[in-house]
């Protein structure tokens, strides 16, 4: 089983602080500074939504150049080699990958200094509010971005780290099969005293 980050929505507050942090966090590491994480609201009710790295990841099986594989225990995705094609963010059941894209340092809107100004096309940016999957701007590359557990660092998930409220916390095996067996016990003493006796009469009738 992969490791992945979860949050529990009893706890988060709705703050966006694991966001802020996630994105200053990869820009450090020369990495797209698009949030991995994106808190979201239901009723009265918020929490972050992310990659569950799935154990049989379908972005990983329709990239066409193999930019997302399986290792360490995760989904990886590599923003070099991703074409910025979008299937991955299709496919993904969770909602979790975005496409997103920063401009060349220093470079020129419209390349204004390279074409003559009657060849350029009046055509703006699109909108901030547009759909990632949708939405395009002049000059920028788009890639892929998912949670990458901020594998980079030893300290483990930014996000992770920051919460306020301990929201946000990383799920490995033996923490799931913990919590499986806190269930059963709680199903268990949640039963009323008349079940007893008829399982008892059921094992020994």
């Amino acid at each position: 089983m992969n490791r992945f980050v979860i949050a529990d929505p009893q706890l988060c507050i709705g703050c966006n602080t694991c966001m802020a942090a996630c994105s200053e966090t990869h820009k450090q590491q020369g990495l797209q500074t698009h949030p991995r994480l994106t808190v979201v609201k239901i009723g009265e009710l918020t929490a972050p939504m992310l990659c569950r790295q799935c154990d049989d990841a379908p972005c990983a099986r329709v990239c066409p150049v193999n930019a997302i594989t399986h290792e360490n225990d995760m989904i990886v995705l590599n923003e070099s080699l991703c074409i910025g094609c979008k299937l991955c963010g299709l496919v993904c059941p969770f909602g979790a990958i975005t496409p997103s894209g920063s401009k060349p340092v220093d470079m020129p809107d419209f390349f204004e200094q390279y074409v003559p100004k009657e060849m350029l096309l009046d055509v703006p940016d699109s909108l901030p509010t547009m759909n990632p999957f949708l939405a395009w701007n002049a000059g920028i590359r788009n890639v892929a971005v998912k949670c990458d557990m901020c594998d980079f660092s030893e300290d483990g998930p930014a996000c992770v780290k920051v919460c306020p409220t301990d929201a946000l916390h990383i799920v490995e095996e033996n923490h799931l099969e913990s919590e499986s067996a806190k269930r059963r016990t709680a199903s268990v003493d949640a039963m009323p005293p008349e079940f007893d006796v008829f399982v008892s009469r059921q094992e020994n009738p």
